[in-house]
């Protein structure tokens, strides 16, 4: 008898199932990974201050200037989908409101697929 893969968690055949646990481990390893090599919501901030030419607390501050705006979006991508830290954190990281984070990282997301920036890797 052929043994199949599953979790009770997870509904579908095995192969879907196999595809959402392998998916999961590698954003787990990644994330990981991101935290061997020393990488912390700081280390994230001086990354993105960088690239847009501004001071680390720049990020942290309050204001609307687009290359402020531009660089805190970028940094709240990157801290929730490089290092999985929660909206929630980052809300009170920034002084802004979970859904105001939520839609800074999907604008986070364009920038960093419009201008090719990752954290790791590429030079500005």
């Amino acid at each position: 008898m052929d043994r199949i893969k599953g979790d009770e968690r997870i509904l579908g055949d095995s192969d879907f199932v196999e595809s959402v646990l392998s998916e999961a481990n590698e954003t787990f390893d990644h994330r990981y990974e991101r935290k061997q090599q020393g990488y912390d919501m700081s280390r994230v901030a001086e990354r993105v201050a960088s690239i847009y030419g501004l001071d680390r607390d720049d990020i942290f501050q309050k204001g609307r200037q687009k290359d402020r705006v531009d660089a805190r979006d970028l940094f709240c991508f990157w801290c929730t989908r490089e290092l999985g830290l929660s909206q929630t954190e980052l809300a009170r990281s920034l002084g802004m409101t979970v859904p105001g984070i939520g839609y800074a990282v999907r604008r986070g997301e364009s920038i960093a697929v419009r201008e090719g920036y990752q954290l790791v890797g590429n030079v500005d």
